[in-house]
């Protein structure tokens, strides 16, 4: 196995090689390579990989699958990017529900696949949830500071042009939508941004379509279930969703109509390792965790005998 971390963030990938080494694995059965994204397209192009299994962007993604076809037909796994909605009813438990949807965003500060950035809020219990959310997310902006702060609970963006690239999204968003809270880096110093909430988007905004890869999110109200499936579904998506309702029944027939790889019933932007995890539509191809990850790293083979011969 050959594993190639992003030239963003290698020194993990690095320490946790020699681990490896540490549990008795032959030398060369794990190898790590770095360096820049030409270096994952020789992987991808080489004729004696017969699997490449990749997480990232959508745009890699396609160019890793266009390599694998042209190459010898590889077999491809994609987990690709995400625009998660989070489904609020009335009957929803509030705080559940806001816990939930603002962890999901702040992860990592929202550098997170399966980050919650489309939060749908039903009328009845929509000014409630609303001032809830955007208190608590300014609040957060207070934990923004020293990685090395043990109090500090949301470090940078990985770097300046991912800094630069959420301003400049942002600020083509104050056009397309209300910007309720943040909007703005945080301090002079290192590559932090503030939490970010943005309401009632057009339905064609930059924010509101695109994976933006930061602590960014939207709030958008709906009224009936019909609505708010249509609106959930609404993307090239399909990744993640959360349905937050105490009737079940409603809860199992909405997870079945979101177009999603993942559903989460009161709970959202959730992985667990024995359950498979992918997406639908751009959002990947083929599953990772459990048994069916395993399956994507094998070839079945048949054997037909004919003992009457």
């Amino acid at each position: 196995m050959i594993v190639k971390p992003s030239e963003k963030t290698p020194l993990g990938t690095l320490a946790a090689a020699s681990l490896f080494d540490k549990a008795g694995f032959p030398p060369g059965v794990i190898q790590v390579i770095t360096g820049p994204g030409s270096t994952g397209a020789l992987l991808a192009e080489h004729m004696r990989i017969r699997k490449v299994s990749f997480t990232g962007s959508l745009a890699t993604g396609r160019m890793i699958q266009v390599a694998a076809a042209r190459s010898n037909m590889k077999r491809v796994t994609l987990e690709l990017g995400g625009k998660s909605p989070a489904v609020i009813f009335d009957d929803a438990n509030i705080e559940n529900a806001l816990t939930w949807t603002i962890n999901a965003i702040l992860t990592r500060s929202g550098q997170l696949c399966v980050a919650a950035s489309r939060v749908y809020v039903q009328q009845g219990i929509a000014d409630q949830f609303i001032e809830e959310y955007k208190k608590r997310m300014k609040s957060a902006a207070n934990d923004l500071g020293d990685p090395q702060d043990p109090d500090i609970k949301l470090g940078p963006m990985v770097d300046k042009s991912q800094l630069e690239r959420i301003i400049k999204m942002v600020d083509r968003g104050r056009n397309e939508a209300e910007l309720v809270v943040g909007g703005v880096q945080h301090g002079d110093t290192g590559c932090y941004m503030e939490p970010t909430v943005f309401l009632n988007p057009k339905d064609d905004a930059e924010i509101y379509r695109n994976e933006i890869f930061g602590p960014v999110s939207i709030i958008k109200t709906f009224e009936t279930e019909e609505e708010v499936v249509k609106l959930a579904n609404d993307t090239e998506f399909g990744l993640m969703s959360g349905v937050f309702t105490r009737d079940i029944t409603r809860a199992l027939r909405v997870s079945s109509a979101l177009e999603s790889g993942v559903v989460g019933i009161n709970c959202v932007s959730l992985q667990n390792m024995q359950a498979p995890f992918g997406g639908k539509k751009q959002s990947g191809i083929g599953r990772e965790f459990g048994e069916y990850a395993l399956r994507l790293f094998t070839e079945p083979k048949t054997v037909l005998i004919n003992m009457a011969a």
